[in-house]
Order: structure tokens, then sequence, then C-alpha cells
């Protein structure tokens, strides 16, 4: 069974990443900081997109009380998860870090638009650890339950 990271996750995460693009093209420190930005935030997306998202495609199914033996396949990712949280964990206070700075190069430079974008990714990653990350877990132990693993 194919685990995919559903449409609208997928959809946000292009569109931070493209906007952050723009902001490593920004001349000055805008630029230098959303490039230091940029290779953080590079490999933390493989990850989440590896194994962090993929398992909240079953989150409609499982809510509506449907389970098929193939969905036993999702704890490789959640399992997975569950190893690599914490430092995932430490890797968004870095980005945190990163971003205050973004948004202090924003407001120096009057960039409105750079200030936003620190803004609604801040928003993303927090997120990310109290619902996506949670929720992941939860499917991988409601999976767990189901299938007799523990």
């Amino acid at each position: 069974m194919q685990f995919r990271i559903p449409t609208p996750l997928v959809q946000e995460h292009e569109a931070l990443h493209s906007r952050l693009v723009l902001a490593t093209k920004v001349p000055g420190p805008v630029g230098r900081v959303a490039n230091k930005l940029a290779k953080l935030m590079d490999p933390h997306f493989t990850k989440e997109e590896l194994f962090a998202l993929p398992p909240l495609v079953l989150l409609p199914a499982l809510a509506g009380g449907k389970f098929s033996p193939e969905m036993s396949g999702v704890l490789e990712l959640t399992d997975q998860l569950e190893i690599e949280l914490p430092g995932m964990l430490a890797e968004h206070q870095k980005i945190f870090g990163v971003l205050q700075e973004l948004l202090a190069a924003g407001e120096t430079a009057g960039d409105t638009a750079t200030c936003e974008f620190a803004g609604q990714l801040m928003h993303h990653a927090t997120v990310e650890e109290q619902v996506f990350y949670p929720a992941a877990l939860l499917v991988g132990h409601w999976v767990k339950e189901h299938t007799g693993r523990t």
C-alpha cells in the first residue's frame, strides 16, 4: 500500500518552499538569512516528506472505523518518526532561531512579505509539532493495536 502525503500538506510544503526560494534571491541580509534557513529546511522537509507526513493519509479511513491489514505497512514510517522525532524537534528549534533572524532582517529592510513569510513558517512548524507529528504517531499506535503488534 502506498502512503502518500495528503494533498493539502503537499501544497503547503510546495508553497513554503517556493516562498523560501524567492527569499534566498533577495539581496542583502534578507537573502543571506534566507539561504541559511534553506540549508536547515531542505533536509528537514525531506524527512517530513519521507516518514512524518505520509501516515496522515490514513486518518480519514481510521476515523471512519475502516482498517485493512495492508495498513500495517505504515508502521515502518511511524516507527521511524518515533526514532527521529527528538532530532526533528531540535531542528525546529534551530529553524525558529533562524526565522527570528529572518524576521529581524525583514523588519530592518521594511520587507513585509518576508516578515509575513517568517510568521507563516513559524505557524507551520508549530502546527507540525502540536498536530501533524502527534497525529502520525497516533496512526502508528492505532495500527499496532489493531494488528496485535507492540
